[in-house]
This record gives C-alpha cells, structure tokens and sequence, in this order.
C-alpha cells in the first residue's frame, strides 16, 4: 500500500493572529521560487523583495522577515504574496526552513522573528 503525504495547508502553522488582519502583509517575492505555507523568509534589503531565509546570505536575507500565509510559486518576474509579518503566535514543526539550516541558525531566526513579535509554540 502506497504512503501519501499531505503538504502544509494555508496558515496550518498558525494559532493566533492579532485583530483584524493587523499580522499580515502583501508582500513581493522573489524570482522561481516554490513555497509552502510556514516558510521563514527573509527581505532582500535592496530589492524589498522577500525569499526563504538564507543564513549564508549578505543581503538581508540572512535575517528571518516574516513566515509565508500560503503557498505560492512565482516564475521569473516574481510574484506577490500574504506573509505573517507581526503579532502572531506560529507553531514551531509547521514552520519551513531551508535544507541544511543548523539548529543554532534556526534558533537565531526564531529570536528574530520573536523580535517581529512572531512567537513559536510547542504544539
């Protein structure tokens, strides 16, 4: 019998926003990018233009921005989005970082998005 594995539905990594839509954020995304909800991104301090955060990066990136509403793939002009920017408290194994993110780079980008007053939570 074959195993299936369901993706990230829209805002499945949230459990509270504040009033109003006041968390979230129309946002531009970058170039060819395939993404699930929950994904951590950072800005590109340049451009403005978010993409999944990148430690290793030196263009503002490397700092966690915001975490993707939903699922969203853009071609090569890019594309807009709904991010959570502010005031929200996120479940921490929904979230979606990149391959190869430390432990130590992901604790910083979650003190960063604490910062945001994006709060994680053990759920």
């Amino acid at each position: 019998m074959s195993v299936k594995t369901e993706k990230n539905y829209t805002a499945e990594f949230l459990i509270s926003e504040g009033n109003n839509s006041i968390s979230r954020e129309q946002v531009a995304l970058a170039a060819n990018l395939d993404m699930e909800p929950g994904t951590v991104l950072g800005k590109v301090t340049a451009t403005g233009v978010y993409k999944p955060v990148d430690p290793a990066a030196a263009d503002g990136s490397e700092t966690a921005a915001g975490v993707l509403y939903a699922g969203k793939a853009t071609d090569a002009s890019g594309g807009d989005g709904v991010i959570i920017a502010r005031l929200a408290e996120v479940v921490d194994s929904l979230l979606v970082w990149p391959d190869g993110i430390t432990g130590e780079e992901q604790a910083a980008a979650i003190t960063e998005l604490a910062g945001l007053d994006i709060i994680t939570r053990n759920a």
